[in-house]
């Protein structure tokens, strides 16, 4: 894991890959809670038996989002930011999804320092973060994700 102390620190980093995360296996209990909590309960989300017969991924898929907010877990795995007075997600940039997770598939967030920017005493950075299934070339999505630290 790599931690980082400071501004400084952070800043030696650009343009290097920071880390990978563990692999997460979305099952059908994580999908199902992500279909209760967003009341997004379609088939190919939900119905097992209706996606195996009638899905073109001949099994149900983890909704686009649910994958989406693994960032925030998968990346505490990947850095520890450290003297920080607060975090905050800042926003989301050029992100596409480029593949369906299958239910049971393991996924792994890679994450690698775009940019890093002094904002009067506030830190903003630009992570590029692509989430990969285990098994598969092309990756569940890539996009930039943008935090601000509160450095002490």
């Amino acid at each position: 894991m790599l931690i980082i102390n400071s501004f400084e620190e952070y800043q030696t980093h650009v343009g290097n890959e920071l880390g990978l995360s563990n692999w997460h296996k979305i099952d059908q209990a994580q999908i199902n809670k992500f279909a209760d909590a967003t009341l997004d309960h379609q088939w190919i989300h939900t119905d097992e038996e209706r996606a195996k017969t009638e899905g073109p991924f001949n099994s149900t898929i983890a909704h686009g989002y649910l994958t989406l907010s693994l960032i925030p877990y998968l990346w505490k795995q990947i850095a520890d930011i450290r003297n920080i007075k607060m975090e905050i997600n800042y926003g989301i940039e050029r992100f596409k999804f480029g593949q369906a997770v299958r239910v049971n598939d393991e996924v792994q967030l890679k994450a690698k320092l775009i940019s890093i920017a002094n904002l009067r005493g506030v830190t903003k950075v630009v992570i590029e973060a692509t989430l990969h299934i285990k098994g598969e070339k092309k990756a569940a999505y890539n996009g930039d994700v943008v935090f601000l630290y509160h450095f002490i």
